[in-house]
């Protein structure tokens, strides 16, 4: 197996939230919880709880651990993303932000 290369069609198309673990505003924190989606069940609906307390849960898969100045993301089909606050803040890093 060989690897590949990933990247966006655009610099802008993921909602993403840093996440701290105060100061988040509900209305964000809503709105990522709501867009999370299911990709295993056609229609994709929502994957209930898929953000809580620290914890991203990627749906079908498992769950991993956010630790403040991570950024969350989800795509267009409600794919969560976790990209770590080091691999954000590196000089030589392929992410852009806002």
């Amino acid at each position: 197996m060989a690897l590949k290369t990933l990247g966006t069609n655009a610099t802008t198309t993921l909602h993403a939230l840093t996440f701290q673990r105060a100061g988040l505003l509900t209305a964000d924190v809503a709105t990522f919880r709501a867009s999370i989606k299911n990709d295993l069940v056609n229609g994709n609906p929502i994957w209930p709880g898929g953000f809580e307390d620290g914890l991203l849960y990627i749906p079908n898969r498992g769950v991993l651990q956010i630790q403040p100045g991570d950024y969350i993301a989800y795509d267009a089909t409600g794919w969560p993303i976790l990209v770590s606050a080091n691999a954000i803040a590196s000089g030589s890093t392929s992410w852009t932000h806002s």
